[in-house]
C-alpha cells in the first residue's frame, strides 16, 4: 500500500482506530454536556465546535496527536464550556463571552444605523421580511439581530397589539 498510495496499512489502522476512539468519545461528551455543546447560541459555543473540529482533525491526521491527547484535548473543551454556561448566570462574566441582540427595526421605521453596525443590508432585511411573511412594514413590531446571528421578525396581522416587553428585554435599542 506504501508503494501506491504513499501511507502503510499501519498507518492507515491507527488513522481508522483513532476515528472510532474520537467518534464515540465525542457522542459521549455531547451526550453528557447536552446538545448546546454544538448550537449556535452565542460567540463560545461557536468557538467551542470549531474547537472540537479541529481536535478531531488533529487527532485523525497528525501522528503526533495520540487518541488520549485528543480525548484530553476534547474532555478541556467540554469542561470549558460547562463552566462558562455556568458562570453565564453572573451578568459580568456574561458580557465578555455574549453578544447582546440588537433591534434593526422598531415598528415600521428600519434602524439605518444598527443596520450598519450588524452588517447587515437593506436586502437581507426584506430577505428575512418575505420569509417571515410580512407583506407590509405595518405588520413589524420589530425585527431583532440574535446574539447567534440570526434575524428574529417579531409581526402580527392587528395593528393595536404591541410586543411583549419582556421579548425585548435584553435587546439594545
Amino acid at each position: 500500500m506504501d508503494k501506491y498510495f504513499g501511507v502503510s496499512a499501519g498507518s492507515l489502522l491507527a488513522v481508522f482506530l483513532s476515528a472510532v476512539g474520537i467518534y464515540f468519545t465525542v457522542i459521549l461528551f455531547t451526550r453528557i454536556a447536552g446538545k448546546r455543546s454544538f448550537s449556535k447560541m452565542s460567540s463560545f459555543d461557536f468557538a467551542m465546535t470549531i474547537a472540537i473540529g479541529s481536535i478531531v482533525g488533529s487527532t485523525l491526521l497528525l501522528a503526533s496527536v495520540s487518541l488520549t491527547t485528543g480525548i484530553i484535548g476534547l474532555a478541556s473543551i467540554y469542561l470549558l464550556q460547562q463552566l462558562v454556561a455556568y458562570f453565564r448566570r453572573f451578568p459580568s462574566f456574561g458580557l465578555i463571552v455574549e453578544n447582546k441582540p440588537f433591534l434593526l427595526m422598531n415598528g415600521s421605521e428600519v434602524l439605518e444605523e444598527n443596520l450598519k453596525k450588524a452588517r447587515v443590508t437593506k436586502g437581507d432585511l426584506r430577505a428575512k421580511l418575505r420569509e417571515a411573511n410580512v407583506i407590509s412594514l405595518s405588520q413589524v413590531k420589530a425585527v431583532v439581530f440574535e446574539t447567534t446571528g440570526d434575524i428574529s421578525v417579531l409581526h402580527h396581522q392587528e395593528e393595536d397589539k404591541q410586543v411583549e416587553e419582556w421579548l425585548l428585554e435584553d435587546v439594545k435599542q
